[in-house]
């Protein structure tokens, strides 16, 4: 959605209310889906130290949305604000979550739900334009509606992470033929419009917009497949120090990697652990389950290296045609399923070079969708930013700690993706839904 299509007349805040109210109602079905396919005891039990308990994430969902949209929209009386500080993710680590008093799962539901039926009438009634920035082109409940997903994400890892049987199910993917198109792709030097100023829903790490100066490079047409990430290991990829960064050689030593997350060996295949199912590695589909070091020592071994934040982003949205930046790969059209593997349509990445529709201009496929890309870049902050609405969403993990990835999971839903969405992590975490593709200058 343009700024200009958030609308001034009566017809456009109509079409807003409504696309607010949609993607609202989405993601309340999805957290309804993945906090309602297991039994209680799933939902209170720590299935990694890495996650919360899903029904931390279930009563937090309902908490933020209650103080951004009841209370700092609507003025609204606190709900519960004994609970508070239990659902405040920076006062206390996932670690310690389940030692908290939190909300049974029944209770959980009940103030989420009675949260988004006060949050509904309140959207009823708003007004999107001459308020706060809060309000302005509704962009805290679209704010709300992209928290919420990304913890259906963060709450789908947790599934993933889980033992037990199968408790999710979605469609496999339509067989496509193998990709066969060329393995890079020449992205030409010079100027580009990096972030965004206009897009209504963006975050504040993703502003403001300003022109960033690219070297011509060449990218990966796809993402890194499993079958290639299987050539780098069967190469003795993670016995050689020297494809490794230190601190990469130092935790691949300490924690005996061998193999993306979930995978083992068994005779001469590779198996891997997907949603309580364990099946064979499927070569053609990008490798997932790798931390930073792992995709920095892949790039490395392959006489390539891992693209800056601002080369992806080019790849992404620069039409050289046009010298516009689009806001996704094929153009400013929101995601339909012919463009991007998104939402949880399916529980695994499409196979290499699915998805012709989404291709940006210069023919780079899957930028969006199916996988997190992991970039060489720190998450810093783009010149001007200012945070809103509070600083801890993303100014108080700016520096060197966390790399940035981009482009978005087959667990991400279309209202918490576009080209200029910024994700990051530790460069150590693999239970995170992250690839790569590899890139190189145009004269290495």
């Amino acid at each position: 959605m343009t700024a200009q299509e958030s609308g001034t007349t009566a017809a456009g805040t109509e079409t807003l209310r409504e696309r607010l109210l949609a993607s609202l109602v989405t993601a309340r079905d999805r957290t309804t889906l993945l906090t309602s396919c297991v039994e209680d005891p799933d939902l209170t039990a720590q299935h990694s130290p890495l996650m919360s308990p899903l029904v931390w994430d279930l009563a937090h969902i309902g908490n933020q949305e209650e103080l951004w949209l009841l209370r700092n929209v609507g003025g609204r009386e606190a709900m519960r604000p004994d609970i508070d500080v239990l659902y405040d993710a920076f006062e206390h680590p996932r670690s310690e979550r389940p030692s908290l008093p939190l909300l049974p799962p029944e209770e959980a539901r009940k103030y989420a739900a009675e949260v988004r039926g006060r949050a509904l009438d309140l959207l009823e009634g708003a007004d999107f334009e001459g308020g706060s920035r809060l309000t302005e082109a509704g962009f805290a409940f679209g704010m709300i509606a992209q928290h919420e997903q990304q913890h259906d994400e963060t709450m789908l890892i947790t599934h993933q992470l889980r033992t037990g049987p199968a408790a999710l199910t979605a469609p496999a993917h339509e067989p496509v033929p193998p990709y066969t198109g060329p393995a890079e792709v020449l992205v030409p030097g010079g100027p580009f419009t990096m972030g965004t100023s206009t897009e209504p829903w963006a975050l504040d790490n993703e502003r403001p917009a300003h022109v960033r100066e690219v070297a011509p490079f060449w990218i990966d047409t796809v993402p890194v497949t499993n079958g290639a990430y299987q050539a780098f290991i069967a190469d003795g990829g993670y016995d050689t120090e020297r494809w490794w960064a230190p601190e990469g050689w130092a935790h691949v030593r300490r924690n005996s990697l061998k193999a993306p997350l979930y995978w083992r060996r068994e005779g001469s295949q590779w198996l891997r652990r997907r949603f309580g199912v364990t099946e064979v590695v499927p070569p053609e589909e990008p490798v997932l389950h790798v931390c930073w070091y792992e995709a920095d020592a892949y790039a490395r071994w392959a006489g390539r290296r891992l693209p800056t934040e601002a080369e992806w982003e080019k790849a992404a949205r620069h039409d050289p045609v046009t010298g516009r930046s689009t806001r996704y790969p094929w153009g400013d059209a929101d995601p339909g399923p012919e463009h991007a593997n998104l939402g949880q349509r399916h529980l695994s990445p499409a196979p290499a070079g699915s998805y012709p529709a989404g291709q940006s201009p210069l023919g780079v496929r899957q930028l969006i969708g199916d996988v997190w890309e992991w970039t060489s870049s720190d998450l810093e902050p783009y010149p001007g930013f200012a945070a809103f609405p509070y600083r801890e969403y993303s100014e108080v993990f700016f520096g060197p700690e966390y790399k940035v990835m981009r482009g978005g999971s087959f667990a991400v839903d279309a209202v918490a993706c576009r080209g200029t969405f910024r994700n990051w992590d530790y460069p150590i975490r693999r239970q995170i839904f992250a690839g790569f593709r590899t890139a190189r200058s145009e004269y290495a």
